[in-house]
């Protein structure tokens, strides 16, 4: 089987974290680290690449050296240079960086002095007081490794819905290639769109359950088989992801379907209002006494109680059911909605293309406009425009903008709210852009009232036009910061902003609670890739599906809107300088 990108990035991960705990070049370290972002993002299967002997240098941060290793994992699954530093450090040292503030100059601390390789040494050492004494951490960060293990022990891992989506789609591929397969879906919180997943639950129907649980237990990147029967088995991937089957008859799907897509609650909801009427439901069909009386669809099921068929981002218990009685179920946002994207950068920040690539790969994909929001000069990782540079790339952007067809590049920035809440660039350069995106990219650990005002106060601002993914989220990396959405959402409609969802799959922020509740207060979610190369407009329908779970419509996109109907609601001040339009 092909490697997926994510294995790829993994292998680079983890070369730039050993790398760094021996105290290696930091451009080397930076290499490598980037290296694993891009490709893990990467918009195509880099093992296809390969084979068909694509270059690879279109990848952010990929030269020829790396280009070269890519090419030795896609061909023996290893890499010999992290073989190499295996031998010379424990893997299992890697494990630490899991826990919360400890970076790989500080685990190299701990092993240099203390020994420590593993989560359980670190765990024994810090209840022992050893690690207190280490010059730069201190009874505090002890209390923390304490607590941070514990939990991390504590916690089922989970996986970003981009990665386990790597690994579902060719399983269930390869399970529809088994002879007499009927139906062959994904279920579960992956079908639900949730933004992470504990597990992957597939559904079956087949002729031959028998052939379809053999494939299943044989697949290629299966690790270890946990149970084998005719209609049930669980196995757990190489990737550590944890995958179960079932097969069923094809008068059962569709309630298997329902119960295994969830969630629980929605489940026991709709099994309430079936009791009421004297119905049951499980995952055979829907039953009045002994005999099944629907079953083999999910309408089916659903009609049974007088209700519509559900989508299932919105399975959620949160209100839905209500909705479906009432028949005002949302008509939820679809990906062709999108008439634009409003959160990009190119090379002149931290982007891969240049102004020209970026608009052609979004006209490819349908859209009519694309703001181009390359980072503010606070963020200096990012190489980002000070007002010199800015005013120079809106030049540029009005001589493209002359001669392209067929979309239309809007003047934009991303630029950093600062710690007081102003913003990282002039009111003179601000003033002649089209969109203003303002980001918290610092100080994410203000106090709650201190880091709400700071945004609140950037609001107000006369060019402000959206707010960046709001609560600063990295799945599974970093935790929201404390902000209270409710007054940001309020100050939104007050000033007539508007808040991201940002689809980049290490954020999806806003997360869809917030969606939904933004649109009670009627304020407008702007659904943007934050691409950072031509192949991440690929992100858009990630945050289409988040948007969809928070219940958003159409009309309650900003950029569902055409550009003539757009420009009127970018900011107060900003009024369209586009010179083609």
């Amino acid at each position: 089987m092909p490697l997926h990108n994510a294995d790829m990035a993994a292998i680079f991960s983890e070369i730039a974290d050993l790398l760094e705990i021996q105290g290696a070049n930091p451009f080397r370290v930076r290499a490598y680290r980037n290296a694993a972002r891009a490709v893990g993002e990467f918009g195509k299967s880099v093992s296809t690449m390969i084979e068909q002997n694509e270059d690879l240098k279109g990848i952010r941060g990929v030269g020829n050296d790396l280009a070269e290793k890519l090419r030795e994992i896609a061909a023996t699954g290893k890499c010999g240079l992290l073989e190499q530093l295996h031998h010379e450090m424990p893997a299992a040292i890697t494990e630490l960086l899991e826990i919360q503030g400890l970076g790989p100059k500080r685990v190299r601390a701990i092993h240099d002095a203390l020994h420590v390789r593993t989560l359980e040494q670190l765990h024994r050492a810090a209840k022992e007081g050893k690690i207190r004494d280490l010059p730069g951490f201190g009874e505090k960060t002890e209390a923390h490794i304490i607590e941070t293990i514990e939990a991390h022990l504590h916690k089922s891992r989970r996986f970003k819905l981009a990665l386990a989506e790597q690994y579902a789609q060719p399983l269930i591929a390869c399970l529809r290639r088994t002879p007499g397969v009927g139906e062959a879906v994904v279920a579960g919180s992956f079908r639900r769109r949730c933004s992470t997943v504990g597990d992957l639950d597939l559904l079956v129907t087949a002729r031959d359950a028998a052939a379809v649980t053999e494939r299943f237990v044989r697949y290629d990147e299966v690790a270890e088989v946990l149970s084998s029967g005719e209609t049930r088995s669980s196995v757990v991937l190489r990737s550590g992801i944890q995958v179960d089957l079932r097969v069923v008859a094809p008068a059962s799907f569709g309630a298997a379907l329902v119960y295994l897509t969830g969630s629980k609650a929605h489940n026991i909801a709709m099994r309430r209002i079936a009791q009421q009427r004297g119905l049951k439901i499980n995952e055979y069909g829907v039953f009045r006494g002994e005999k099944r009386i629907a079953g083999d669809t999910e309408a089916s099921v659903y009609a049974t109680i007088d209700l519509p068929w559900i989508p299932p981002e919105l399975r959620e218990n949160r209100g839905e059911l209500r909705a479906a009685a009432a028949q005002r179920l949302p008509t939820l946002i679809q990906l062709a909605d999108l008439s634009g994207d409003l959160h990009a950068h190119t090379k002149a920040s931290d982007g891969h293309d240049d102004l020209l690539d970026m608009a052609l790969a979004a006209r490819e994909r349908g859209l009519s406009y694309l703001a181009i929001t390359d980072h503010s000069s606070r963020l200096a990782v990012t190489h980002g425009l000070d007002a010199k540079r800015l005013a120079q790339q809106i030049d540029e952007i009005d001589r493209i903008n002359r001669t392209l067809q067929g979309i239309v590049l809007l003047k934009g920035i991303e630029v950093d709210i600062l710690e007081d809440g102003h913003l990282d660039l002039p009111d003179a350069i601000l003033k002649r852009l089209d969109v203003v995106v303002g980001a918290v990219h610092s100080h994410f650990n203000l106090p709650r009232e201190r880091q709400t005002e700071r945004v609140l106060r950037a609001m107000t601002h006369p060019s402000f036009s959206i707010l960046a993914h709001p609560t600063g989220r990295l799945i599974g990396e970093r935790d929201p910061y404390d902000i209270d959405l409710v007054r940001v959402i309020r100050k939104a409609r007050a000033c007539g902003c508007h808040l991201e969802l940002d689809a980049h799959p290490d954020r999806l922020d806003l997360a869809d609670i917030y969606c939904q509740m933004a649109k009670a207060e009627g304020v407008l979610i702007s659904i943007d890739s934050d691409a950072h190369s031509r192949f991440d407009f690929d992100n858009l329908r990630r945050g289409v599906d988040e948007a969809r779970r928070g219940w958003l419509e159409k009309h309650d996109v900003l950029n569902s809107r055409s550009l003539d109907q757009l420009r009127p609601l970018l900011g107060r001040t900003a009024v369209g300088k586009v010179a083609s339009a």
